[in-house]
Order: C-alpha cells, then sequence, then structure tokens
C-alpha cells in the first residue's frame, strides 16, 4: 500500500511541474522585465573595446568640421534661414568614427586621433618589400613579440621608400600606434647629424638605432615622447600628438595637414632630389568645396588650366623668353597664382597633364601635393581630368584620383569603374535662389592616354597611338544627358522682380528667343585629347561669310587620335538641349574644352559645336618662343544663356574676346548633323 501511493505522489508530482514551472518562468519574467530592468548608460556608452584595451571615444575630431548642404539632394525640404544662402547651410558631421579606424594600416588619407607610441624604427632591406610583400613581414619588419603587439600595437610600415631614386634596397620608417592611455605618445621629430642630441635635452628623447638618410651624411632621427593621453588636456590632444608620418621627394611644400621635420634625410645630390620627413600633428581634414552655384546676378566663372607639367623635382622651363629661368613649376605656380587673383574664378578646371610623366614625376604623390597649391591656398573649387602624362610613371589613376580627391576644395570623382577610364563625372551648377535650379551642366571626361606601343630594349614603353573616348564613355554620357530634366528658360530666379529687360534685348536669330521654352541647361564638357573634328572644316558665319574660328593654329602637328569610336557624331550631336521639335538642332553641349596641344589656343566651332583648346600655360611643358603662357576662361551670364570665353596671358592681355552661345554670338547652327 505505502508503495502504491508513493506511485501515485510521484506521478501527481510529475504532472504538475511542467505548468508550475511555466508559471513561476513567466511570472519571473514579468518581474524582470517591469520591475528589475532598469537601463541606464554603462560605460559601453562612453567607451568602446577596442583590439587593445578599453578607450574613451573622443569627440574633439568631429569639431569645427561640418557638412555642407549637397547641391544635388533635395533642398526644398530643408528649413533655410530667409537670410542665409542655401550653399552656406551645414547639415551635421561627415567625420569618420576614429575609433573604427585600423591602427596597422598606413594611409595619410585617414584622420586618425589617436598617437604614435613612443617607439619608432627605421629598417634596411634588401629589397623593397613593395615588390615581395609576401617576405616583407619576416625579413624586413622590425622584431617583436606578441605580448609587445597587444600592448604598444603593431608595426606599421610607412610606405614611401627613402631610398627610392638612390638604390633597389629599401630604407623604411616603422611606428607603432596605440589607443592606450597609459603609454607616452609622440610629440616631436628631430634629425639630427651623428653625435648630436636635440636641445635642450631630457630623458624623453629617444634616438633610432638605424640612420635615416637613404644616402651622405649620417643624420638620425629622435623623437620625443614624454606624456601620456591622460596627462594631457584636449587642447594638448588636438595640437600635440603625432598622429601620421610621411615622406616628401623633392624641395616643396608636403600634402596638406603635414609639415616638414626641421632638416631633411637627404640633401640631394645632382639629379637626386631631396628626401624631406614629414609628420601630422591632430586631425587635419582638408577643406571641402561648396556647392557650384550661380551668383545672384546670374554669373559663374571658370578658368581652364591646361599642361602644367609638374614634376618632383622644382621643374626646367622649356621654350620662354625669360632669362634667367629656374624652378619652372614655381614660376608657372606663380604665374597661376597671379591670373587667379585678377580673373576671381568660381571654378578651375585641370585639363590633364599636370604631371610631366616621362621619368621625371616618379614619385606621384610629392607632385599631386603642389599642382594645385595656388588654387587650394585661396580656397576656390576646383575638378580635374587625366592627360595621356598623368601615370607614365608613379602612381596609377585609380590611386591618383583617391589622393585628388582629399587635397582641399576638390570636386573630383572617380566616376563608375564599369567603363573606360578614370575621372568620367558630372558636376551642376545651380541657381543661388532657394530654387536651387541646375542652370549649368558639366562633363568631365577621361580621353585615356595611349591606344598602342612598343617596348624599347631596356623594357620602357614607347606610345606610338594617342587613346580615345570609346563607345561606353559614349553610352555613359548619352545617358547622363538623358537623365537631366529641362528647366524653364529663361530662368527668372524665385522672388526676383522684372530684371531689367535683359531677354528683350536678344535678336530674333539667337538660340535664346524672347519666348521662353522647355530645355536642358546649356552645358560644357573637359577632357585632354582632342578630337578628330577639331581639325574639321569650321561652320561659316552666313553674316560675315567668314568661318567660326578664332585663335592660333596649325603650329604644331595634329594632337586628335588616330582612331575614335564616333563620339563627336554619336554622342555630342545626338545630346539635343531639347527633344521638341521646335528646338531645332540646338546641341545640349555648347563647348569641348581641351588641352594637350601647348601652342593651339583657337576656338573653332564645328556643326554647331565649339571646339576649344586652352593653350599651354606652364614653363614646364613645351611652348614656343614668342608664345605666350596663357590661360583660357569661360565667363557665363545670364544664368546659363551667354557663355563667353577669352584668354588671359602671361603679360595680362586679354586675346580673342568672344560669345560662343547667349546673346551677341554667332548665328545658330541650321544644318544637318
Amino acid at each position: 500500500m505505502a508503495k502504491f501511493s508513493l506511485f501515485r505522489l510521484a506521478r501527481f508530482i510529475r504532472s504538475i511541474f511542467v505548468p508550475t514551472a511555466s508559471v513561476i518562468a513567466f511570472s519571473c519574467l514579468l518581474t524582470f522585465i517591469f520591475v528589475l530592468y532598469q537601463p541606464t548608460p554603462g560605460p559601453g556608452s562612453l567607451q568602446r573595446l577596442g583590439w587593445q584595451s578599453w578607450e574613451v571615444v573622443s569627440d574633439y575630431a568631429s569639431q569645427g568640421s561640418s557638412e555642407v548642404l549637397d547641391s544635388g539632394s533635395s533642398g526644398h525640404s530643408s528649413i533655410i534661414p530667409g537670410d542665409v544662402d542655401w550653399w552656406n547651410v551645414t547639415t551635421g558631421s561627415d567625420t569618420v568614427d576614429t575609433a573604427s579606424l585600423p591602427l596597422d594600416v598606413w594611409d595619410p588619407l585617414m584622420q586618425h586621433d589617436t598617437g604614435l607610441v613612443s617607439e619608432i624604427h627605421i629598417t634596411e632591406c634588401v629589397v623593397d618589400p613593395w615588390f615581395v610583400p609576401s617576405i616583407a613581414s619576416d625579413l624586413c619588419y622590425p622584431p617583436t613579440t606578441k605580448q609587445e603587439d597587444a600592448f604598444k600595437g603593431k608595426w606599421v610600415r610607412v610606405e614611401r621608400n627613402l631610398k627610392e631614386q638612390l638604390s633597389i634596397k629599401s630604407l623604411n620608417v616603422f611606428y607603432r600606434r596605440t589607443r592606450r592611455h597609459d603609454i607616452p605618445l609622440v610629440t616631436e621629430l628631430r634629425i639630427l647629424p651623428d653625435k648630436e642630441t636635440p636641445s635642450p635635452f631630457s630623458s624623453a628623447w629617444q634616438k633610432v638605432a638605424h640612420p635615416i638618410n637613404p644616402s651622405g651624411e649620417k643624420r638620425y632621427l629622435w623623437y620625443k615622447a614624454d606624456r601620456t593621453w591622460r596627462d594631457m588636456t584636449d587642447a594638448e590632444r588636438r595640437n600635440d600628438i603625432v598622429t601620421e608620418i610621411d615622406v616628401l621627394f623633392g624641395s616643396d611644400d608636403p600634402w596638406y595637414g603635414f609639415e616638414k621635420v626641421d632638416r631633411a634625410t637627404f640633401d640631394g645630390q645632382g639629379l637626386k632630389e631631396p628626401v624631406w620627413l614629414t609628420y601630422r600633428k591632430g586631425v587635419k581634414p582638408p577643406p571641402r568645396a561648396p556647392p557650384l552655384h550661380f551668383s545672384r546676378e546670374g554669373k559663374f566663372k571658370i578658368m581652364q588650366v591646361a599642361d602644367l607639367h609638374y614634376s618632383v623635382s622644382v621643374g626646367a622651363c622649356r621654350d620662354t623668353d625669360i632669362d634667367p629661368c629656374t624652378a619652372s613649376d614655381n614660376l608657372t605656380s606663380t604665374l597661376l597664382g597671379r591670373m587667379l587673383d585678377a580673373e576671381k574664378p568660381d571654378l578651375i578646371v585641370f585639363t590633364g597633364d599636370q604631371l610631366n610623366g616621362q621619368g621625371s614625376s616618379w614619385d606621384s604623390k610629392s607632385v599631386l601635393a603642389k599642382f594645385a597649391k595656388a588654387v587650394t591656398q585661396r580656397g576656390i573649387p576646383w575638378a580635374a581630368v587625366f592627360g595621356n602624362h598623368d601615370d607614365e610613371d608613379g602612381w596609377s589613376r585609380e590611386t591618383q584620383i583617391k589622393y585628388m580627391k582629399g587635397l582641399p576644395y576638390s570636386l573630383v570623382e572617380a566616376g563608375p569603374k564599369d567603363i573606360h577610364g578614370v575621372g568620367n563625372y558630372v558636376l551642376k551648377v545651380k541657381s543661388a535662389d532657394p530654387s536651387m535650379t541646375h542652370l549649368l551642366t558639366l562633363y568631365f571626361l577621361d580621353s585615356g592616354s595611349y591606344y598602342s606601343g612598343g617596348m624599347e630594349w631596356f623594357g620602357f614603353f614607347y606610345p606610338t597611338e594617342y587613346d580615345y573616348i570609346r563607345q561606353n564613355q559614349i553610352d555613359w554620357f548619352l545617358q547622363e544627358s538623358a537623365s537631366i530634366d529641362a528647366i524653364e528658360r529663361p530662368f527668372i530666379p524665385d522672388g526676383a522682380k522684372d530684371i531689367g529687360g535683359i531677354w528683350e534685348r536678344q535678336a530674333t536669330d539667337q538660340v535664346v528667343p524672347g519666348a521662353r521654352r522647355l530645355a536642358k541647361p546649356n552645358a560644357l564638357m573637359f577632357f585632354h585629347i582632342p578630337l578628330a573634328e577639331s581639325y574639321s572644316a569650321a561652320d561659316v558665319d552666313p553674316v560675315t561669310g567668314r568661318p567660326l574660328d578664332v585663335g592660333l593654329h596649325d603650329m604644331e602637328e595634329p594632337g586628335a587620335a588616330k582612331r575614335q569610336d564616333g563620339f563627336f557624331h554619336k554622342g555630342l550631336l545626338q545630346a539635343l538641349e531639347s527633344d521638341h521639335r521646335a528646338g531645332g538642332h540646338a546641341t545640349e553641349v555648347k563647348v569641348v574644352a581641351n588641352g594637350h596641344c601647348h601652342i593651339t589656343e583657337n576656338c573653332r566651332r564645328v556643326k554647331g559645336v565649339w571646339l576649344c583648346f586652352g593653350g599651354g600655360g606652364s614653363y614646364s611643358g613645351y611652348g614656343k618662343i614668342g608664345f605666350d603662357r596663357r590661360f583660357r576662361i569661360y565667363d557665363i551670364s545670364d544664368y546659363g544663356e551667354t557663355i563667353r570665353t577669352y584668354k588671359r596671358t602671361e603679360h595680362d592681355e586679354i586675346v580673342d574676346d568672344m560669345v560662343l552661345a547667349g546673346h551677341g554670338a554667332p548665328t545658330p547652327y541650321e544644318g544637318i548633323a
């Protein structure tokens, strides 16, 4: 009987166990949710777990940096004060979360706010690790242990060979980077001859064992690391900590945000350029260009800068009567600065061959750091396309454009990856009124470098044919053109009263009639190598009977490519400003601006499209004695309706002032495209 009773008790307990446990668990869950769970900010809201340690995420990196309202966004939904220009409105910060940046990757474009640990090393390797990266970590990196890597950070290689122009060996700087707060960080760098010490000297100064000079007098790198992150004030963290190291070849200014160490690692000798160690303190993001816009008076000015041909060196003068003429790159930058001050353009367009190539721009970064200096110092937005010489030696176009985008006030874009070339993109210029109406289109294309060539005995490439604009670029252009909406032209700004009868002055035979119409905005196009049509017969002005061809030409061989995919006929002439039959044959692109030919500077109208050369503006590129260096200006007015052009020479002469489109332009082309 007792056994039976115990058996029944066990069955009873088993039968109630599951529902009882469920009720208890559900009660506990409700108690936790509504009673015990009280969310509060914990250390995770202020700290993040890095690969080395807990670190405080500082917010000073974002101070003073903001994103300008994108001109391509729908600004109508933004609340903009009535007394504030829309292009000056900021919309938060576009800074990168520095805590997410990798610590063991060298990239001077990364805006690290973390300092260098108190350990720097210099290693000489029998072969440049760039050529054999698989063995670099074993043979060329400084010795380390897993414990040191975890505590101090992994070794980071500055991928700039100090011996690049002197030897097949490599001489590289290495450093460790950390987010720890208890390790002294580098705040000063000095390069001194052997047996010299920094003054005033203290125990915080450390000497790197291996000399830093790639050749010549022995010189050593000293670095000072005496304070930890936690011992510094916010101002000291922003201004004192060395956050990146780089190398500069030549005697020009370093990359934006970097400074030279007080003494060169190598002073240069003969054809060998000086070598400098450079460094950045704190976070110095390059200033961004505001959205392109017309003035309130409806004006917008573009300066074309063609064929600078800058080198790692200070440059050598070519074909000029200036005597003496030295440091041609510097002379050209000075000339360009004077032209900018005289013209005060709204946009600069570099139309290729910024780099000289031909073995003289072997370190692209050092040349890129200086070619736009006169423009960036004045805070002027700029764009660029590539020429045939830009990637002859040094970096590829893909790498160059990455760094060009990292320069101040740059509007350069890489463009689609699935079409030929690098740097096929579109910029839009909008009205100054709150409507932000798209009034002018700027197309930029990569005309390539060389289509074919051969190899010399020593393995050097020599070109035989220039490249050309390919079919997929034509398709891309037509697609971009088709995506542009028509606007009511001539444009009248929002809120404006009578604009003074501007349009009543239009002659009846002009592109812009008295009646308003729907049409795409006018467009200009920029690329380096000219089309074959630039050398075709010009349109004839029916009023004067003269060819529409103004400027100097036929002083050099034609610079067009032998091969063509028909961009002029299949692209330019097919993209009309209006699909309406009453719109006639007016093309959307009114002007094509080329470089490439330094002593050709004419504008020739062919089937309604003006094909213009910029003319050489650099003392570093070829020219001709008696042919002044010059820069072409495009002065757009009447809210994009009128396009005027002229050239300003090195002697401040205005040459060939003429109107290409709009009021005062020659009679529009009425032939069959």
